[in-house]
């Protein structure tokens, strides 16, 4: 966590204003140039340069960490943090396996604003929107793990435009998707970190809820850069 001149913890609604400018200058489920060009040239089983490449994806990944971010924003404890997480990982895993090896086509620019939207949706949880505005309450495990598959799915779109070799398809999708696991837990330990502290302060009480229309702020960037897209290609 951050500290300012004064030694108390910077507000998280600031970080996630930082986050949501990132959003703003990056579209979902972005490929280096270089890293295009091993997808679209490698021919035969590449186990790990593909498990590099997933968990690479997982870290900078700023739809994932905003949405994985939300998921355990009040969880605290290990048992309850990691059902959630196994539910998005269990979603994640599912549909970028399938989409990839089924050839499913699906716009690119819809999947990835229903991604950002995924990120408003949990935002919209924490702040007990749904029982203030709705009076009711959705499934919060079955909500992670429906937005899961479109994580997935978003990758697994992203993947096919670059016309992956078939020889060794299956191996190196298994190898990525590992890598993409791995990565999440990497980036889930380090926001476990940053939160663990951030509650032990004052700060926590003061900001959690800025911090949460902030990360719906992003979400809403995030959601409305790919429909401009949509609109436009």
């Amino acid at each position: 966590m951050l500290v300012n001149d004064r030694g108390d913890a910077v507000p998280a609604w600031l970080l996630g204003m930082v986050l949501c400018l990132m959003t703003a200058g990056a579209w979902a489920h972005g490929v280096s140039e270089s890293d295009k060009g091993f997808l679209q040239g490698a021919t035969g089983v590449h186990f790990l340069p593909y498990l590099y490449l997933g968990a690479k994806h997982m870290v900078t990944g700023y739809d994932h960490l905003l949405f994985l971010c939300g998921v355990i924003f009040f969880l605290y404890r290990i048992k309850e943090i990691g059902l959630y997480v196994t539910l998005f990982a269990l979603g994640h895993s599912t549909t970028l396996l399938l989409g990839v090896l089924n050839g499913w086509h699906i716009n690119a620019y819809l999947v990835d604003a229903i991604i950002g939207l995924s990120i408003v949706y949990r935002a919209f949880d924490n702040l007990g929107g749904f029982g203030t505005v709705f009076g009711f309450q959705p499934n919060k495990k079955a909500a992670v793990l429906i937005f899961g598959f479109f994580h997935g799915l978003g990758l697994a779109t992203k993947l096919q435009d670059f016309a992956l070799s078939p020889d060794g398809l299956v191996p190196n999708m298994i190898a990525f998707n590992i890598g993409v696991e791995l990565g999440q837990l990497l980036a889930l330990g380090m926001i476990l970190v940053l939160m663990r502290y951030w509650r032990t302060t004052a700060s926590f009480a003061r900001h959690a809820l800025t911090s949460n229309f902030a990360l719906m702020s992003a979400g809403f960037v995030l959601a409305g850069l790919q429909f401009t897209g949509y609109i436009s290609q």
